[in-house]
C-alpha cells in the first residue's frame, strides 16, 4: 500500500504531475503499455492468463480538491478561488501550500471583534491567504496567479484500524489500483486508468474510456462516510440519518448517484461476489455526487459500468479518516471480481 506516498503528494485538479509521478514507478514492470494521453491521464494493461474474457477497466482519479491563486493584493495577501466542491465553512484558519515550491500560508479574515458579531461562515471571495509577504512584490516573487493550493495536512496512522490524511478522494482509490497492477495474475486483462480532473466533471475518465474501449468498468473511489453521531439524538450512539455508509463495514456498492444508474446484473454480482467470499459490503443508496463511473459508462456506444467505493469520514476535508479493514476487504473484493467475472455480469 502506496497510500501515504499518495495522500502527501499534491495533486489539485489539472496539475496532478506528482501524483502521477509516484504512480508510474510503483506501476512499471508490472503491466505493459503504458500511455499519457493529451490530458494527462495513465493509462496501462496488465494482460490476463484467460480466454474470452471481459476486458475489465479499473478507474482511479488521481486529481484532489484544492484552491487557485486568483489575485495577489498591494498588502502582499492572495486572493484565491475552489477547484472543486468545498465547504467554505471549514476553510477559514487553514493552513495551505500554494505552488510547485509548496510555499505555506494561512487562511485569514476579519476577527470576530471587529466583524460587528457576525457569526454567518464566511464567504470564499471574502477570504485571503497570508504567507508572511507584506507587498505584491515580495510575494510575487514566491506564488503566481494560477499556481494551484493544496491543504496542508499529513498522513498519521491512528491506533490500529484507523489511518488519517488529505485526499483520500481518490488517492485510496489510486494505492488501490497499484496494488492490484503489482499483484495477480489474473484471468482477465485489467485496463488501468489512472485519471485527471475528476472534481471537475469527470473529464480525464471519459477521455481514456473512450480509448481503452473496455468490456465493463469499475471505478475505484473514497466515498463520504458522514457516520458521526447524530449531535440531536436522545440516544448518545445513534448515527446521523444521513449517514451515507459507515466505516468498518466493508467496500461500498453504489446502486445509483447523481451520474449513474448501476446495472442490476453487474451490481448482483458484486453482492453475490462478495457474499460467496465472505467479504462484508455495504450499500450506498445516496444520490447525491457522481464518480467517474458516470463518464464511463456513456462512453463510446455503452459501457456497464460499477462503483466500489471505501468509505471515508470527512471527505473534501484536510483531515480525512478510513478504517484499514475495509482498505483490505476492499482489495479482496476487487480481486475476487476480477477472478469470477464472466460475461453473464456485463451482458443485460
Amino acid at each position: 500500500m502506496i497510500l501515504k506516498e499518495l495522500s502527501e503528494a499534491i495533486g489539485v485538479s489539472g496539475n496532478e504531475d506528482a501524483v502521477r509521478e509516484i504512480i508510474l514507478k510503483a506501476i512499471e514492470g508490472h503491466v505493459t503499455d503504458i500511455t499519457i494521453d493529451a490530458m494527462g491521464n495513465v493509462t496501462a494493461i496488465k494482460k490476463g492468463t484467460g480466454k474470452n474474457r471481459p476486458r475489465v477497466m479499473l478507474d482511479a482519479h488521481m486529481d484532489e480538491i484544492g484552491f487557485m491563486v486568483t489575485a495577489i493584493g498591494s498588502d502582499g495577501l492572495i486572493k484565491f478561488t475552489n477547484v472543486g466542491g468545498i465547504d467554505e465553512r471549514m476553510v477559514p484558519s487553514l493552513r495551505v501550500k500554494i505552488g510547485k515550491e509548496q510555499v505555506t500560508g494561512v487562511v485569514i479574515w476579519t476577527p470576530i471583534h471587529k466583524s460587528g458579531g457576525n457569526n454567518n461562515a464566511v464567504k470564499l471571495s471574502d477570504l485571503r491567504i497570508d504567507i508572511g509577504g507584506s507587498s505584491k512584490d515580495e510575494v510575487g516573487g514566491k506564488v503566481k496567479v494560477g499556481d494551484r493550493i493544496a491543504f496542508d495536512s499529513q498522513y498519521m496512522e491512528i491506533g490500529e484500524k484507523m489511518l488519517r490524511g488529505k485526499a483520500f478522494d481518490d488517492r485510496v482509490g489510486c494505492s488501490l489500483l497499484v496494488d492490484i497492477l503489482q499483484g495477480g495474475p489474473y484471468p482477465v486483462d485489467v485496463l488501468a486508468a489512472f485519471t485527471v480532473q475528476e472534481e471537475l466533471g469527470l473529464r480525464g475518465a471519459k477521455v481514456a474510456a473512450q480509448r481503452l474501449n473496455p468490456d465493463v468498468g469499475f471505478a475505484l473511489e473514497g466515498t463520504t462516510a458522514n457516520d458521526i453521531p447524530n449531535p440531536i439524538a436522545e440516544v448518545d450512539d445513534t448515527i446521523s440519518p444521513n449517514a451515507v455508509c459507515r466505516l468498518g463495514d466493508g467496500p461500498a456498492l453504489t446502486v445509483m448517484d447523481s451520474s449513474l444508474i448501476v446495472p442490476p446484473q453487474l451490481l448482483g454480482f458484486l453482492r453475490s461476489t462478495a457474499e460467496k467470499n465472505k467479504i462484508p459490503y455495504q450499500l450506498k443508496t445516496s444520490l447525491g455526487g457522481g464518480t467517474d463511473a458516470g463518464a464511463i459508462h456513456r462512453a463510446n456506444a455503452g459501457i456497464p459500468s460499477a462503483v466500489i467505493s471505501m468509505p471515508c469520514r470527512y471527505i473534501h476535508a484536510p483531515n480525512t479518516y478510513l478504517n484499514r479493514d475495509d482498505y483490505a476487504n476492499t482489495l479482496k473484493l476487487i480481486q475476487a471480481v476480477l477472478k469470477d467475472i464472466k460475461w453473464e455480469a456485463v451482458r443485460a
